[in-house]
C-alpha cells in the first residue's frame, strides 16, 4: 500500500510518516509539501532508519504522486494560535485546502483511493472534501476524535495509575469545543472503568477537562501536536491497509446515525480497506446521545457560513 502525505515536510505530516514507518505495514510513504527542501530532509531522515525497520519506499514529489496512492492524507494547514479554536480556523484554512482539493483532483486519484483529513478544523474540511472531491463519500475519512480518543484514554490511565493499553473510552462528536466522552461504556480491562478500585466520581470532570484543553496544552508548550496525532493517522491507516475492520471514533459525512444528516463528525465507524463499512448506532447514555446531536447542530451552524465561500 502507498500512502501520500500532503503536508509530509510539516510536524503532523512528518510524524505521521514516522509512525507508518515504525508500523512496518505500507509499502511505500511519500511526501508532498510545497517545501520541497524540507519534505526532500525529512524523507532523507526516515530513508535513514529503514534498515532497522522494514523495507518500505520513502519518497517525495509533487501531486503526480496521487494516481497511485491508495491513501492520501492530508496534513497541510496552518498552525492553530494557541487561544484560537479550531472552528476558528476554518476562516484561515479554507482557501489552502480547496487549492489542495484541487490539485488532488486534477491528479486524478485513482476510483478505489481513500482521502483522509486530518488539517483543522477537521469535521468542517471533511464535509468540504466529501462535496468537492469525485470520490463515494465512504472514501472520505477525517480524523475527528481519533486522537481525542487516545488522549482521553492516557490520562484516565495515569489518573488510575494502569497499564494505558488496558483502557478502552472513546471521544464523540466534534473534534473541538462540544466533543463528548463516552464515559458510559469506559472500560479497563474489560471491566467496568466505575469499578475499578482506583476510581473516582471526581476523576471524571478533571479527566474530560484535561482531554479537552490538550490541544492547545500542546499548542502552548511545544508549537503543535506532532507524536499522538501520527499514533492517531497510524491506527486509521493501519485499520485500512490491513482491512482490520476496526470500530474507531472517525469523522465522516453522516445519513441517519444517532438522527444525524449532512454534516460530519465522530461516531463509531468500521474502517476497512475500501473505507468505510459501516456506522454502528450503539446504545449511549441520553445525555451522550443529546452531546453529539449538540455537535452536529454546532457544526451545521458553522457548515452554514462556510460552505457559500466554497462554491
Amino acid at each position: 500500500m502507498k500512502v501520500a502525505i500532503i503536508g509530509g515536510g510539516g510536524l503532523v505530516g512528518s510524524s505521521a510518516a514516522f509512525a507508518l514507518q515504525c508500523g512496518g505495514v505500507v509499502r511505500e510513504i511519500a511526501l508532498i509539501d510545497v517545501n520541497r527542501d524540507l519534505a526532500e530532509g525529512q524523507a532523507l531522515d526516515l530513508q535513514h532508519g529503514t534498515p532497522s525497520v522494514a523495507d518500505q519506499a520513502i519518497s517525495t514529489g509533487g501531486y503526480e504522486q496521487i494516481p497511485d496512492s491508495d491513501v492520501i492524507c492530508i496534513t497541510a494547514g496552518l498552525r492553530r494560535k494557541p487561544n484560537e479554536s479550531r472552528l476558528d480556523l476554518i476562516h484561515r484554512n479554507t482557501g489552502l485546502f480547496l487549492q489542495i482539493l484541487k490539485d488532488v483532483a486534477a491528479a486524478g486519484p485513482a476510483p478505489s483511493a481513500i482521502v483522509l483529513v486530518v488539517s483543522n478544523p477537521v469535521d468542517i474540511l471533511t464535509y468540504v472534501a466529501a462535496q468537492q472531491l469525485n470520490l463515494p463519500y465512504h472514501q472520505v475519512i477525517g480524523l475527528g476524535t481519533q486522537l481525542d480518543t487516545i488522549r482521553f484514554c492516557s490520562f484516565i490511565a495515569r489518573a488510575i495509575n494502569v497499564a494505558p493499553t488496558q483502557v478502552s473510552a472513546r471521544i464523540l462528536g466534534e473534534h473541538g469545543d462540544s466533543m463528548v466522552p463516552i464515559w458510559s461504556s469506559a472500560t479497563v480491562g474489560g471491566f467496568p472503568l466505575d469499578r475499578h478500585p482506583n476510581w473516582r466520581p471526581n476523576l471524571a470532570h478533571e479527566i474530560f477537562t484535561r482531554t479537552k484543553g490538550s490541544g492547545a496544552e500542546v499548542i502552548k508548550k511545544k508549537g503543535g501536536a506532532g507524536f499522538a496525532v501520527g499514533i492517531a493517522i497510524r491506527d486509521v491507516i493501519h485499520s485500512i491497509a490491513l482491512d482490520q475492520r476496526r470500530i474507531l471514533p472517525v469523522s465522516t459525512v453522516q445519513s441517519g446515525c444517532y438522527g444525524i444528516r449532512d454534516v460530519a463528525l465522530s461516531v463509531p465507524t468500521v474502517v476497512g480497506r475500501s473505507g468505510v463499512l459501516g456506522r454502528l448506532e450503539i446504545e449511549l447514555w441520553p445525555k451522550e446521545v443529546q452531546g453529539i446531536r449538540n455537535s452536529a447542530r454546532r457544526l451545521t451552524e458553522t457548515l452554514k457560513q462556510v460552505l457559500p465561500s466554497v462554491g
